[in-house]
């Protein structure tokens, strides 16, 4: 895998992320392609990059980050602390003031629509951030 730096020309960032996918495989491969899908199926416009050796989805900034760890795929958002999260998906990072996260553990399940409208809520934030 071509290495992650400031200067990654970021149209290979799909084709990382696919590589990423293929390196965990099993239930993590599995889940991270699955909320992959997930984040993309949210606005036409998100963006797919490849930083701090990790899949990252921006729209007019970071939406969320997707991280893999032995026991859990972690989605975290940067601005998460001030999204609406009525369905309570935040199950990580819930001391800061800033970023929340997810955790999603082999076997559970996904709430679908919530989380695509946690991706899209992302989005709107990061809209009216540039709009100021």
């Amino acid at each position: 895998m071509p290495k992650a730096t400031a200067h990654l020309d970021q149209s290979q960032a799909p084709a990382m992320i696919d590589q990423r996918i293929a390196e965990l495989g099993g239930w993590r491969g599995d889940m991270l392609a699955r909320l992959r899908r997930l984040i993309l199926s949210a606005d036409p416009d998100i963006v797919e990059e490849f930083k701090w050796n990790q899949p990252v989805w921006s729209r007019d900034g970071i939406i969320c980050t997707g991280e893999a760890y032995k026991a859990a795929i972690k989605t975290t958002f940067p601005k998460g602390a001030a999204l609406p999260d009525p369905a309570g998906l935040f199950n990580s990072s819930l001391e800061g003031n800033a970023r929340r996260a997810i955790d999603f553990r082999e076997g559970e399940n996904i709430d679908e629509a919530a989380f695509v409208a946690l991706i899209r809520a992302a989005i709107a934030a990061n809209s009216a951030g540039k709009a100021k």
